[in-house]
């Protein structure tokens, strides 16, 4: 068994390096080959961490949070296990723990962060037994996928039935996360109060999950996300023991997170209101570790220096022109950016691109639940619709009353050519697998434009 470690490891410290050669950006194939060489690699190596694991899951906001979290611990001096650029499911997770361990299959690490697909969680706890379970959010994502969110739902406890004890750390403003609290220990994060920023989006988790009664709500932010309660049964939003109040904006993101009654107050340079739950996500995994209390500063430190993964409000500076990428792959993220359009008051052009390859899901029917008709108020120029399903799209924008729109392929060509003319801002919204194509050929002509 000790040789079929060492050479698990080797091959797929090998492919590891192989497919950066060849700029690729996912990393599952080498895990894939670990775990075929020695099925037990996994659960061998995630045993030797020395503190504690800590999964994320959820709809949106995996792979920000996760790295966040990530950073948080490391500029605290440890050592972290993670899987940085999102590949969440089994393989992937794999590939972060053998490339994290030396040749003899030895990690020295004390935590590790991992981002895990809430499909494939069941199959993952099977090799790692995670200490904590954050739970960012739950929305319709990938229907021939996942099916409806009570799909997600009965998958999430399947894995956790399977831990047998869990520490879950949920979002409180999300009716669908915290019902898991029913049944789980669980602490809580949200925003404690109305900011103003509700859309009239359909809300995911409208009934109640414990006795289907139509929930209430006091006041919401977006989706389902809110000051929720039920008058059958008295299922409501649970007192938040990481709160956000004081939210602001305008300019620069700024609130305070109020906690154990001390108050972090937060000042980012981030697009986007979901952001906020992001941060309240990864500080509040990190709060329970108790790691550094006596030195709050290095939060700030740690989120003023932060870099937005691929494609989440990624800025790219071309031809004296900022083009700004974004992952858009569901009603809940396409809202969102919609809504930091909206946020902008500057003129404005967009390039909307979504594909139906496997990994996207073929069905995107969903693209009509998102409110393309609030673009109206946007400021946008110029309109594109790319990718595979690029006339589904234009379809969408006409029935939304959008004027004036082009259908192109999304290709380097047309990139260029969008970018060439515009005068102003460029936000790019694609969903998953035009992402890293579509990095790199940003990538590519930011570099062109430098030399």
């Amino acid at each position: 068994m000790f040789l079929r470690r060492i050479l698990a490891i080797t091959v797929s410290k090998a492919s590891i390096i192989l497919g950066r050669l060849m700029g690729k950006k996912g990393s599952s194939t080498p895990g894939e080959i670990a775990l075929k060489i020695c099925p037990d690699i996994l659960s061998y190596l995630s045993k030797q961490i020395k503190k504690e694991i800590i999964f994320i899951c959820g709809t949106n906001g995996k792979t920000t949070t996760s790295n966040l979290l990530y950073s948080m611990i490391k500029n605290e001096g440890k050592k972290v296990v993670c899987n940085n650029v999102g590949a969440n499911m089994l393989p992937g997770v794999c590939c972060a723990f053998v490339e994290s361990a030396n040749i003899f299959g030895k990690i020295n690490a004390d935590y590790a962060v991992i981002e895990c697909d809430e499909a494939s969680i069941r199959r993952i706890v099977p090799y790692v037994k995670p200490d904590k379970v954050v739970i960012t959010n739950l929305f319709r994502d990938q229907l021939d996928r996942y099916g409806e969110i009570d799909i997600t739902i009965k998958l999430l406890t399947e894995a956790f039935d399977k831990l047998g004890k869990v520490n879950l750390i949920l979002n409180g403003d999300d009716p669908l996360c915290t019902y898991f609290g029913t049944k789980y220990n669980a602490v809580y994060y949200g925003v404690d109060e109305k900011t103003n920023v509700e859309t009239n989006e359909i809300k995911e988790g409208r009934f109640c999950l414990v006795c289907g009664e139509e929930l209430k709500y006091n006041y919401y932010h977006y989706s389902q996300l809110g000051d929720y309660y039920c008058e059958k049964c008295g299922f409501k939003r649970p007192k938040l023991d990481y709160s956000a109040k004081n939210v602001d904006l305008d300019g620069i993101m700024k609130f305070d997170i109020n906690f154990d009654g001390k108050t972090l107050p937060v000042s980012v340079d981030y697009k986007g209101f979901y952001n906020i739950y992001n941060i309240l996500a990864a500080f509040s995994a990190f709060a329970s570790l108790n790691l550094a209390f006596g030195n709050i500063g290095n939060i700030g430190k740690t989120l003023a220096e932060y870099k937005p993964q691929i494609g989440r409000m990624e800025s790219f500076n071309i031809g004296g022109k900022k083009v700004i990428l974004n992952l858009s792959k569901n009603p809940a993220g396409f809202n969102q950016a919609i809504a930091t359009l909206n946020a902008d008051p500057e003129e404005k052009d967009v390039f909307a691109v979504i594909n139906d390859n496997a990994q996207d899901g073929r069905d995107i029917s969903w693209i009509w639940d998102v409110d393309f008709e609030l673009m109206a108020k946007s400021n946008i120029k110029s309109l594109t619709a790319g990718g595979i399903r690029r006339d589904d799209v234009a379809v969408r924008f006409k029935y939304a009353d959008l004027k004036d729109f082009d259908v192109l392929e999304n290709n380097i060509k047309n990139l260029a050519e969008i970018i060439g003319r515009s005068k102003r801002t460029l936000y790019v919204l694609v969903n998953y697998t035009a992402l890293f194509s579509t990095q790199t050929n940003l990538l590519k002509l930011e570099k062109e434009e430098e030399k």
